[in-house]
């Protein structure tokens, strides 16, 4: 297996939670398999452990991305407690020793490797000295510059803003796009990363009209990517599309 190619034009491609149609979401192997193809960005989530570690995984648990062998809540639990799990391949297999949950320097690391934008979404409300701290494991790694921020929580959108005035910073939403929503990312100077079954070509000339880029999540079929970047969508979010 390997990924569907489409006509992008000028619309650029992102691999969601790294490339997580061939490999287990969110882990080292997701992220060079995305890395070693012509993928613009790299997605995934970050958490934060009970002990002060930044880690990605989607859920709030392992329960789904071990397959149900682990249940460990990672903000209520120390790194050390999912440091060691070794999860399943995406054929349920666990003989590869690769497959684990990353830290968030690991995951910027392997973006830096392959040349590839950091799309870093912040999961839960973060604490503004959380962000600070994030916004300094970025810098640490020299890559700041190359991070576009997302999140579902504006709060932690806004309080970015201050910490990162040049960096692409895109409220996540898959509620339509109103008037009051435009207004909100002008004020604050955000973009905008939403539902693409929320777009129309009129919705994305609308929102390039004032000047807001759009990305788009998640598209997985060939006819619906090549359609999308048709409309002019600045960035598709894709399990598999290349």
């Amino acid at each position: 297996m390997d990924t569907i190619r489409i006509d992008s034009a000028n619309t650029r491609m992102i691999a969601h939670r790294g490339l997580s149609g061939l490999e287990r979401e969110n882990t080292y192997p997701a992220f060079v398999a995305a890395g070693n193809r012509s993928y613009f960005g790299i997605e995934t989530d970050v958490h934060k452990t009970a002990d002060g570690e930044f880690v990605i995984i989607h859920d709030e648990t392992t329960t789904r991305v071990s397959g149900g062998k682990y249940s460990i809540n990672v903000e209520e639990n120390g790194y050390n407690a999912i440091s060691e799990i070794v999860l399943p391949d995406l054929d349920g297999s666990t003989t590869r020793n690769d497959i684990r949950i990353p830290l968030l320097v690991d995951y910027i690391k392997i973006c830096k490797k392959y040349e590839k934008v950091c799309v870093l979404e912040l999961k839960n409300a973060f604490e503004t000295e959380d962000i600070e701290k994030i916004v300094e494991i970025i810098k640490g790694e020299n890559y700041l510059e190359n991070v576009i921020f997302i999140s579902f929580v504006l709060e932690n959108c806004i309080n970015l803003r201050p910490l990162v005035p040049n960096n692409d910073i895109q409220f996540l939403t898959e509620e339509k796009v109103t008037d009051e929503l435009i207004d909100l990312l002008v004020e604050h100077k955000f973009n905008l990363d939403i539902s693409y079954k929320r777009l129309t070509k009129e919705v994305v000339d609308r929102l390039h009209s004032q000047g807001i880029l759009v990305n788009c999540w998640t598209v997985n079929e060939k006819a619906d990517g090549e359609a999308l970047s048709g409309m002019g969508v600045d960035f598709i979010t894709t399990n598999i599309l290349e």
